[in-house]
């Protein structure tokens, strides 16, 4: 008996300690604030303290917009709260859409009194989350929300009692400093109304400037660009007519550009771009012209040169790049091509000029050789073209091209759950086709929207044909933005996908670029498409510039993180992070993530242990035929 009383002593003293404990950290929080009138140190404040009240992992203040249709997430503490502050959501979304339309508080015990439709949805999309509401004097505010409990479990009646006491006491201040922040931001702006109008004059002149150097010189290596070449080469072709002399023209195109943008990412090949192009002003003189025609081709001008002494000059530029390139710790190592044209031996007018020089270049690329001088007796390189646009149509119309299917798998469990459908083509004489080749092909001649239409029709072909006999896959689909934005591609998807059924066989994987343009229009068109059935991806996520509260809004389901980032993961400390942070911000949102070009097993774990949702790469497998990616999947599990 009397050993239970003095459990029953220890108990009691413990809770009274607790008690006291929670009366002063209410009270250090409500001196801190009562006459804190930062905003920014509000946050911190409530955050820190909200936080360490209910032993939370991580704390967050999602507060209503001013347009009423969104919430941004305006302070929080501990795990991830740096990458979420500042994302906004519209305001049907998650829990906190729950919270602002029932002006009360969300925890695990609200489960119970939802029906089992409601209560299945929300076990699945809260998970371990607490959320009360902010009121204010004058209006509705936001939330505090607590995700996740250190140590494990789950919130409970306790910790929503004391998040609620919190609430009401911080959500005055905190009312008090948005007035404050509002009032200062509105006497900021009358006092800078004056200073703005002074200064418009003189913003409008330098604009003036801006416009017209960035109309003569390209923005990423500061090179004269299309226009101001035409411009210097007309002259110097009516120069050198007068003088009867002559001018060398080189079109140097850096060797296999796009592997390099893939693998460094398009911000570091645009640093790459701009040290080549140092290194090749360099080797010019006053009255010579170097400028970038776009994408990675630099164009030379050098006046008084003739065929012997422009292909000596298109040495000395290749000999430029030997030494590596250092970008962020790697060295790269840059090759080239260089196409030669000399007038007035090869033309005597701009275009045709470019036109030559452009064809001495692939006859470079195609001969792999470093230098080619055009030769107007054996001009292959047109004709070759036209060759391979017809044997393009010809594989279109009599159903040359295969679809070969990469799988996805589980990270966690080895189970294939998904497939790639990636475009192949054997052809006769040319042999196996690369796809960047014939995609190229396709798009430049408006026949891409004709073989998308094909490639979707043969995944659902054969996704049906694996659901009866073997399992039921997703298949994804690469989409064209040239297709996605056609007027007809509506129409076309009603007329291949006739139902939900088929819909849910397929996904569509789209470059997140495309959401930088016609938002409004995209979004409407992918909501037709998820009406389907079909699921959205977001290929080579990382390389573009969406953020993912932007795709949320698009009903986007999955994120590929790009292989640039995967492959160098385990030893590149900033591609660790980069992938890190992006899982977890997706799971936040509700997306899930593939990460593709998954090679080594050393980069498996990691993923793994990162929490990555699903595999591909070439460890797992290399893109397969449909009967051999039929005996694939029968296997089950990797």
């Amino acid at each position: 008996m009397k050993k239970e009383l003095s459990t029953n002593i220890v108990d009691l003293s413990r809770i009274l300690q607790e008690k006291e404990t929670e009366i002063e950290l209410l009270q250090q929080t409500f001196t801190e604030i009562g006459s804190e009138l930062d905003l920014g140190r509000v946050f911190q404040i409530v955050s820190d303290r909200a936080r360490e009240l209910i032993n939370a992992e991580t704390l967050l203040i999602p507060l209503l917009d001013d347009n009423c249709e969104t919430y941004t997430y305006r302070g929080g503490s501990g795990k991830n709260a740096s990458e979420i502050v500042g994302e906004s959501l519209p305001l049907e979304f998650g829990v906190c859409g729950w919270v602002w339309k029932h002006k009360k508080a969300w925890w695990n015990g609200m489960l119970d009194q939802l029906d089992d439709e409601e209560k299945n949805r929300w076990e699945q999309e809260s998970g371990n989350m607490i959320l009360v509401p902010l009121q204010g004097k004058r209006h509705f505010l936001g939330g505090i929300a607590g995700l996740d409990k250190i140590g494990g479990g789950g919130f409970d009646k306790k910790d929503l009692n004391l998040l609620q006491l919190f609430a009401s006491i911080v959500s005055v201040a905190i009312e008090n400093a948005m007035a404050v922040k509002s009032m200062e931001e509105s006497h900021k702006l009358n006092e800078n109304y004056r200073l703005r109008l002074e200064i418009l004059n003189k913003q409008l002149t330098e604009s003036s400037k801006e416009l017209e150097y960035l109309s003569l010189y390209d923005s990423v290596t500061a090179l004269p660009n299309r226009s101001l070449f035409h411009d210097r080469l007309t002259r110097d072709i009516a120069d050198a007519k007068y003088d009867s002399t002559t001018i060398g023209i080189l079109l140097i195109d850096i060797d296999s550009f796009k592997d390099i943008n893939d693998t460094l990412g398009h911000d570091r090949g645009d640093i790459l771009l701009k040290k080549i192009a140092r290194r090749f002003e360099r080797g010019i003189k006053n009255h010579e012209t170097l400028a970038r025609l776009g994408g990675d081709e630099f164009i030379l001008v050098l006046p008084g040169h003739n065929e012997q002494q422009a292909i000596a000059r298109s040495t000395e530029f290749l000999n430029s790049l030997k030494d590596s390139f250092v970008i962020e710790g790697n060295n790269i190592v840059v090759t080239a091509s260089v196409g030669v044209a000399v007038y007035p031996e090869h033309g005597d007018e701009f275009s045709v000029l470019l036109k030559h020089a452009d064809v001495a270049m692939y006859e470079a690329k195609n001969s792999h050789i470093n230098i080619s001088v055009y030769d107007p007796d054996n001009d292959r390189l047109e004709q070759g073209h036209l060759s391979l646009v017809s044997d393009v149509r010809k594989a279109l119309e009599e159903k040359g091209f295969q679809l070969y299917y990469q799988p996805k798998i589980s990270a966690q469990t080895g189970q294939v759950v998904s497939a790639e459908a990636l475009g192949r083509w054997h052809h006769d004489k040319r042999g196996d086709v690369s796809p960047k080749i014939f995609i190229d092909v396709l798009e430049g001649n408006g026949l891409i929207n004709e073989y998308t239409y094909w490639a979707i029709e043969t995944a659902l072909a054969h996704a049906r044909q694996w659901q009866r006999d073997v399992v039921k896959l997703r298949v994804a689909v690469n989409l064209s933005p040239q297709t996605l934005m056609h007027p007809d591609f509506r129409e076309n998807m009603d007329r291949i996908i006739k139902n939900r059924e088929d819909g849910e066989l397929i996904t569509f994987e789209i470059t997140e670029n495309l959401f930088l343009s016609e938002f409004d229009r995209l979004a409407e068109l992918l909501e037709h498409i998820r009406a389907l059935g079909v699921e959205l991806s977001i290929d080579d996520y990382g390389t573009g510039y969406s953020s993912l509260s932007l795709l949320r809004r698009l009903k986007v389901s999955e994120l590929k993180i790009d292989q640039s980032f995967i492959k160098q993961m385990v030893g590149n400390r900033d591609d660790k992070a980069v992938v890190h942070s992006t899982i977890e911000l997706a799971h936040n949102l509700g997306l899930s993530v593939v990460a593709e070009g998954v090679e080594k097993k050393s980069v498996l774990e990691l993923l793994k242990k990162m929490g990555c949702d699903t595999i591909q790469g070439f460890l797992i497998s290399k893109p397969l035929p449909f009967g051999k990616f039929t005996d694939f999947i029968r296997k089950g599990r990797v």
